[in-house]
């Protein structure tokens, strides 16, 4: 196994493929987007994810991009202030420690570890995977027909690569009731360092400054029985939903509804975990969201697909075939990622409260938050220990 093609290249994708690389395959990344997305809201490093950024030599370049958010103030629905809280205190994240760097920056930043080092193929996508005995013939939606040893699905919570090989993704998704809508919209508030989070019943809006710029990352998060999977390919079914949704609310939630009916970068979702039997079939496996999306609410996405690129890596270039390796990849790191998605039934939902009671005993535990001292880190974050792989490729 030399040749592996990888789908996807946000986080886990060029993750996967720096370490590959450094083993001696033979890489290729397609990616659907014609371009790395630059910019976009803060994700979090912490735990184990720390540990790899740094085994990659990327530690110093990340804690240069750090957003460095320095409070939360929650908000009641006319906008009056319920406390303001350091971030740590609601992440269970460790102060001084994690990292908070906006979604682009990282991206980019594991691009350039490899892009001169690896193919990318831009504006390109699978639409159809052939796994056999000699290897994986992949179609691309370009036309052109080639044949890989490997194929990894690192492309997201509503990964092709899955659906190709694995079966529709209602099979795998469960959806946790809510969704959200995010976009980038001009910092006429003057925030710096912040975000402002506004609550009424089964809906958010908040508003991040990711330093001192001119613009805010806005998010507005909602409540709903079920998932409208029929808005997912419908940009205009996503606006009138959502605008549908706020429509009576005060505070600034009229004009986040305004910037986002204008956005262009407006990107709706839902919230949303994959659980998969396995994470791998023949020659197909899945790393990050792909195969375990753990949701928004646990902060811990992308901190699963640097660990997750990590393991798969690793286990690729020390085993003796590629059964063996997608085998211990999925025995060492899913019980780390079921103790992360499991953060959402231990509370991560509670910002978000669907009723009047949930929303009034939500707002009194904030207050209790103020005054506790900083967090030294949730168990989840650290659970797994990345072993020194010794490859023999090399």
């Amino acid at each position: 196994m030399n040749s592996i093609l990888i789908s996807g290249a946000s986080i886990a994708g060029p993750a996967l493929a720096h370490w590959l690389h450094r083993y001696g395959f033979d890489v290729t990344v397609v990616e659907q987007s014609g371009a790395l997305r630059g910019g976009g809201y803060p994700i979090d490093i912490r735990g184990t994810a720390l540990d790899a950024v740094e085994r990659m030599g990327l530690l110093r370049d990340l804690r240069a991009a750090h957003v460095d958010t320095r409070g939360i103030t929650f908000l009641h629905p006319d906008g009056s202030p319920i406390t303001s809280l350091r971030p740590d205190a609601l992440s269970g994240g460790v102060e001084g420690r994690d990292l908070e760097v906006r979604r682009g920056d990282l991206a980019q930043t594991l691009y350039a570890t490899v892009r001169d080092d690896v193919e990318f193929l831009f504006d390109d996508s699978i639409t159809a995977l052939d796994d056999h005995a000699g290897g994986v013939d992949v179609t691309f939606r370009g036309g052109a027909q080639r044949t890989f040893d490997l194929v990894v699905g690192a492309d997201g919570l509503h990964s092709t690569v899955r659906a190709l090989a694995f079966g529709p993704e209602e099979r795998f998704h469960h959806y946790l009731g809510y969704c959200f809508a995010g976009f980038t919209m001009p910092n006429d508030l003057g925030l710096s360092h912040e975000i402002l989070f506004w609550n009424a019943v089964g809906r958010a809006a908040s508003l991040y400054a990711v330093g001192d710029g001119d613009e805010l990352f806005a998010f507005l998060v909602f409540a709903r029985a079920e998932a409208p999977f029929a808005a997912f390919r419908d940009p205009a079914a996503q606006r009138d939903l959502v605008g549908s949704v706020f429509a009576e609310d005060g505070w600034e939630v009229p004009r986040m509804v305004s910037a986002m009916q204008a956005a262009d970068d407006l990107f709706f979702d839902v919230v949303s975990q994959i659980h998969l039997p396995r994470w791998s079939t023949g020659r197909v496996a899945l790393v990050g969201d792909a195969a375990h999306a753990p949701s928004f609410l646990t902060g811990q996405g992308s901190s699963l697909a640097l660990a997750g690129a990590y393991m798969l890596a690793g286990e690729l270039a020390t085993a003796p075939d590629h059964t063996s390796a997608f085998t211990a990849y999925e025995k060492e790191t899913r019980p780390f990622v079921e103790m992360n998605q499991g953060l959402v039934t231990a509370g991560g939902a509670r910002l978000f409260p669907a009723t009047a009671e949930a929303l009034t005993q939500r707002n009194t535990a904030l207050l209790g938050l103020d005054a506790m001292p900083s967090g030294t880190g949730r168990p989840a974050h650290t659970a797994l220990r990345l072993p020194a792989f010794a490859p023999s490729r090399t």
